[in-house]
């Protein structure tokens, strides 16, 4: 007699709560069940002695499960809960250096400084500059719980375009401008209405690796945008500690104490490169309003 689906998935069921199930306890969950006293015998003997195997997505749950988390015994216990379940539950995409997708992985696996160094794991990010209608920049302080550069300061928002339909969008960068206007709100609290996604202006790609403190690190393509808009910032402390606009001489004043140790002021990787290579010179492009002269989106420029 053939098995219909409901009943396997009610054998699957019962044997993903039993943890290896021995033949006495399945012979058990199946004699239990009326609807399974309809399988004959030869079909029951089968199930006994090949019992289903259990897929990963109800094995990994078990791993990284509340109680596991609570007892220590869950990979990294000690991350913070909110950047734990962004490291797990958000698949960045993977990309080659001409910035072709190639599959995708955990933001916990693609920050690992060994699986970066041993696989070359290069991963699509983005880094937004939000300048206000006095031309200044918006910068912001990176939380302390954040797993990669905690408490650096950088550009306005740094994140990651997502392994999903909306942020794969390859077409003008639609996909990564849908990421940056996600995180806006989920970073600094601005909602998407005040910063429209055909407002972010994709002006360059940089490609680059840094390590973070010898277990994490960064190896991205990153998609430099631009944004010129007047809004009102509600910093997340999850993700932002604090936030200031600079105009030039205060960010070449940060850039001064950074390098002289000041403060233990820190600056993250990615914000340092675009600033000794194109920062300023687009910043001229911003006060000109002729900003769109400056894009180049066809260069990876290979930065180190």
């Amino acid at each position: 007699m053939a098995a219909t689906p409901y009943l396997l998935n009610k054998f699957t069921t019962a044997a993903a709560v039993a943890s290896r199930p021995t033949p006495r306890l399945a012979l058990s969950l199946v004699s239990s069940s009326p609807k399974f006293r309809l399988f004959s015998s030869a079909f029951a003997s089968r199930l006994l002695t090949h019992p289903p195997r259990l897929s990963s997505s109800l094995i990994v749950p078990r791993v990284l499960s509340t109680s596991n988390i609570a007892m220590g015994n869950a990979p990294d216990a000690g991350m913070d809960a909110v950047q734990r379940r962004l490291m797990f539950d958000d698949e960045c995409i993977l990309v080659d250096e001409n910035d072709r997708v190639v599959g995708h992985d955990t933001k916990y696996n693609c920050h690992l400084w060994e699986k970066i160094e041993s696989g070359n794991m290069l991963h699509r990010a983005f880094s937004v500059f939000l300048f206000n209608s006095k031309y200044e920049l918006l910068l912001q302080q990176r939380s302390a719980t954040k797993v990669t550069f905690p408490l650096v300061w950088t550009n306005t928002c740094c994140s990651h375009p997502l392994y999903r339909e909306t942020e794969l969008i390859e077409e003008n960068s639609l996909g990564v401008r849908n990421a940056a206007q996600r995180k806006f709100l989920d970073e600094l609290g601005i909602p998407a209405e005040d910063v429209p996604v055909d407002q972010f202006i994709p002006l360059g790609r940089i490609l680059y690796k840094a390590p973070s403190d010898g277990k994490w690190g960064e190896h991205e393509l990153d998609y430099l945008l631009f944004i010129v808009r007047d809004v009102t910032v509600n910093p997340n402390p999850d993700e932002v500690a604090d936030v200031k606009y600079v105009n030039r001489d205060q960010l070449k004043e940060l850039l001064r104490k950074a390098d002289a140790g000041e403060e233990g002021l820190k600056l993250s990787p990615w914000f340092r490169l675009v600033v000794d290579n194109f920062l300023f010179g687009w910043w001229d492009h911003v006060e000109k309003e002729t900003i769109k002269e400056a894009v180049d989106m066809k260069t990876i420029h290979k930065l180190t």
